[in-house]
């Protein structure tokens, strides 16, 4: 399975996002690939934000190689969930994407947890340390139910990286 997620900047959200989940699809023995990607190109070839490091670390994660990258239309065919860390980024991504965006891969993070809720992860960007751990919190909940529910055998999440059958659930776009 393959699996994107993706904020503003990529440096403080979906970092922290592809670090847990990784690490949690690693201990399962699953063999996904797992990116992270921002919809503004600002912070393009930079590490995560030290806070979201300092957090992972903590944590048992470590996301100090990653480097922020920019959403690409072409990410809508390499990846089969495309997790958004917030509705404006969707929006974003729609923007991005054009008539090549495609609903069906496309969810918020935060609807693993709490389904059709349409919760935002917030942007811990602004605040102090404290709200990076409010959301590596928030994802570590969301990454368990993703493991739960792809990670199991002829659940869609192929633990050789392979993509049949995948059922996207029911997207932001679709509501």
């Amino acid at each position: 399975m393959k699996v994107l997620m993706v904020c503003l900047g990529n440096i403080c959200r979906s970092p922290l996002a592809e670090g847990i989940l990784r690490e949690k699809a690693r201990q399962a023995g699953l063999h996904w690939e797992i990116d992270s990607a921002g919809t503004n190109g600002y912070h393009t070839g930079e590490a995560p934000h030290h806070l979201s490091q300092k957090v992972a670390r903590l944590n048992g994660v470590d996301i100090s190689t990653q480097r922020a990258r920019r959403f690409t239309v072409d990410d809508f065919q390499h990846f089969d969930k495309i997790y958004a860390m917030a509705g404006d980024v969707i929006d974003d991504m729609r923007r991005i994407a054009g008539k090549k965006f495609d609903p069906n891969k496309v969810d918020l993070l935060m609807n693993e947890v709490h389904p059709g809720k349409d919760q935002d992860v917030p942007d811990p960007w602004y605040g102090p340390e404290p709200g990076y751990h409010e959301v590596y919190k928030m994802i570590d909940v969301a990454a368990n139910r993703i493991i739960a529910k792809y990670g199991q055998p002829g659940a869609g999440g192929s633990t050789q990286g392979q993509t049949s059958g995948f059922t996207p659930q029911k997207s932001h776009e679709q509501k």
